[in-house]
Formats: C-alpha cells, structure tokens, sequence
C-alpha cells in the first residue's frame, strides 16, 4: 500500500490502528522482554480477553481464521470421507478446511432473509445425508444467520456445530454475540476485519478441554518430554506474541470500530436505498451486525459492473458478494442444496467501501459517483 496511487485509493476495507497508540503499548512489551516469536504473555492476554468479550469459557491464538476452522473440524472428529455441510456463500476458507480434513463438503444455499446459511435447505441436506458429521455455518458480512433454528436442527441429529464468525466479532444474535452458539467459533484478524492483527485468528469453544488440544496441535503436538517428542501429527499453527499484541490493542477500539461500520451501512441506506431497484442486505429483529461490509443487491437497468466500474475509474474499490462456492471450479464436483439464492445474490450484489477510516467528503464522494448512473 505504498504508492502514491494507493496512498489516494479508498479501500473497501483495509487496517486501522488505533489513534491511542494501545497497539504499540503491547508490541513494545514484547521488545522490551525479548518475547519475539514464541509464545509470550501477549498470547496469553489476547486469549482471555477475547473469550470475556465474546463470552467464551476458552480460546487458543492460531495464525489464522482457517487454521481455527481446520482445528476445529479436528476437534470434532471429522476424517476421511466424512461430509460437512458448508454454506456456498462464503469465502474459500470456510471450505477448504473440510478438504484438509479429507472430508466431503456439501453446500448449503442462502436465504433472502439473512443472506446466510438458509434452515429449510439445512434440513433437506439432513434428510439427504443423515450421516453427516458437522455443520458449519458463516455469519456473512457480519449479518447472523438464523441461529435458533440451525442449533436446534443440529441438537436434533446430534451433529457438532462450527461457527464461522471470521466476519462477525460485534455481531449480536438475541444479545449473544455470534460464534458461541455452536460447540466451535472461530474469528479471523486478517487485515480486512474489523480488527486486526495483521494476519490470524481466534478458535473458541465452552470446551476447555478440546481447546487445550487445540492448541497442543497448533504447536507441533509437542509431547511434555525433555527432548522433542511427537505422539500426533502437529501443525505450525500459533499465533505470536507481537502479533497478539496488536490484538490486545485493538480489542480495545473493536465497539468504535462496530459504531463507526454501522454509521456507514445507515449512510448507504439513507443515500442509495430508494434508487430503483436497490435493495440493501437484510437486517432483522434479532440480529445486532457489526456490518463489517455495505452491501446491497441491483434488480433494475443499472447492474453492479456498472457500479465497480465508475468506482474504479475514481480509484475507489468495491467488489461483488462472495461466487458461491457450488459455482466454483474445485469445488463444483460436490453436491449443493437449495433453490439457488445464492447464486442470484452473487449475480446481483456489491459489497460497497466499507473501511472505518472513511471521512464524511469521501462517503459523500462515493454515493454521488454511484447516484449519477441513474440520472443517465
């Protein structure tokens, strides 16, 4: 990000530090106490803090969002041939996990009504698979998808439930913050969250004992021995201790970051949401979003290449909704359920500039340049 065109570029959502510095307070300890690489008090820290905040009795540090979604598939006892059914309308690494496991995806169609993991589909997989062995479920764009009907299917056929919550840290379902509903959650600090670590993530249960395992994995499976010493398979998966320091700090900021994304989403709505046909992602009742992304869907003349385009040309970047993963060449192979809404959303969707550093002038920029496609 460091030329001069990139330095003027609005971003759909990129990194930000926290103007109080409580980033730097946390990296500077590790320097000040030589804790570099290895684990450290920062972990640790960052570990605690995170599973208070979201009410969590355990957590475990990993290098990323799809480390702790492959551990939790682990924890769970998913192996070779197993099938996992998988939201199509997500990001690869929601998927790909399952593949790690040498397991069996099969997607699961969205509903309008949350842009999520859609129940009546949900059930008709169960009925078509009652053998499966997990379910995972994604809360897209930091939307929650409908969790009380999605527990009680899974309680039902006594399937272990993994909660894809890599975009939702601040997104409230009934006043319970997404990723603690099922028996694994799992949150990403990429550098498009909204927060982040440069790069990692957090893998959280109520299960102390499997995230105590969870992190034995994620350190090679070192056995308490005086020399190295491997019972299991182990993975490089740990976060650091000056990465977990930026955690901490940003931990601190992560409601300013919600209220602000919040800001943002009414901005979009009360500008652009009574052009013809615009329609913005679904909010209900229940469900508090921590709006990570802005996105709506076109159903008139105007289509959403008309929208990256005009934005492009001004340096300013937005993107379609997730291609589902059904449509996708690796994984076209496995079997899909549902009426294909997710592939519509895709079709018509646009995930609009979204970063929390966004002023007011650039807001204002962004729906101006967008309105004037229908004035042509």
């Amino acid at each position: 990000m460091g030329t001069t065109k990139n330095k003027d570029r609005i971003f759909l959502s990129s990194p930000h530090m926290s103007d109080e510095g409580y980033e730097m307070e946390y990296v500077q300890e590790a320097f000040d106490t030589n804790w570099i690489a290895p684990l450290g008090e920062n972990v640790n820290g960052f570990e605690r803090e995170l599973a208070d905040k979201v009410g969590s009795k355990a957590a475990a540090a990993l290098s990323s969002g799809t480390a702790a979604i492959h551990l939790a598939l682990k924890a769970a006892g998913v192996g070779e041939g197993d099938i996992v059914f998988c939201p199509t309308l997500t990001f690869s690494a929601t998927a790909n996990p399952i593949i790690y496991q040498s397991a069996t995806p099969v997607f699961i169609d969205s509903d309008y009504a949350t842009w999520n993991m859609c129940p009546q589909a949900l059930e008709e997989a169960f009925h078509k698979y009652p053998e499966v062995k997990a379910v995972i479920v994604v809360h897209l764009y930091g939307l929650s998808a409908d969790m009380d009907q999605i527990v009680e299917l899974c309680k039902k056929h006594n399937v272990v439930l993994i909660e894809d919550a890599a975009e939702s840290l601040g997104t409230y379902y009934k006043s319970k913050q997404t990723g603690t509903f099922g028996d694994y959650g799992i949150f990403s600090f990429n550098g498009n969250k909204i927060i982040t670590t440069s790069g990692g993530g957090m893998l959280v249960s109520d299960n102390e004992e499997r995230i105590a395992k969870a992190r034995f994995w994620a350190t090679q499976s070192r056995d308490q021995a005086r020399h190295y010493q491997h019972s299991e398979l182990g993975f490089n998966y740990r976060m650091s201790n000056v990465v977990a320091g930026i955690g901490r700090g940003q931990l601190k900021v992560l409601d300013q970051r919600v209220e602000k994304k919040r800001y943002i989403f009414d901005y979009y709505k009360k500008e652009l949401g009574e052009l013809e046909g615009v329609q913005f992602m679904p909010t209900n009742e229940w469900d508090e979003p921590n709006y990570w992304l802005s996105a709506m869907t076109l159903s008139g003349k105007i289509r959403p290449i008309d929208i990256f385009e005009v934005l492009e040309e001004e340096n300013i970047e937005s993107r379609p909704i997730w291609k589902p993963m059904h449509m996708q060449p690796f994984f076209e192979e496995y079997d899909f359920v549902g009426k294909n809404v997710s592939n519509e959303l895709f079709e018509d969707g646009v995930c609009l500039p979204s970063d929390t550093k966004l002023t007011d002038s650039q807001l204002t920029k962004i729906v101006e340049i967008i309105k004037k496609l229908w004035c042509k």
